[in-house]
């Protein structure tokens, strides 16, 4: 039951975050000293999500509606799988 409660509460509170994160404004740039190219700058997060679902051969939205540490959680595993170094500038 509290688990259930829990995820009922990250689900509502993601929702309100998704809305607010859509009113500002990217300052652009690096991040993490890594370049990001223009179209990903220009992406919104359903679009960013999406695109990684297209990559990887997902289901449409199966990223989007993943919890935020668990997408952390793939990304971290995808660079570990990869041997994935970043320079940065």
């Amino acid at each position: 039951m509290i688990q259930w409660l829990l995820r009922k509460t990250i689900n509502g509170m993601g929702r309100v975050y998704v809305i607010l994160d859509s009113f500002l404004k990217d300052e652009g740039g690096p991040i993490l000293g890594l370049e990001i190219d223009d179209d990903f700058e220009k992406m919104n997060r359903k679009q960013l999500c999406r695109y990684i679902e297209h990559k990887f051969g997902w289901e449409d939205d199966e990223f989007w509606y993943l919890h935020s540490t668990r997408k952390i959680r793939v990304c971290c595993q995808i660079a570990r799988n990869n041997n994935f170094k970043v320079k940065k500038k």
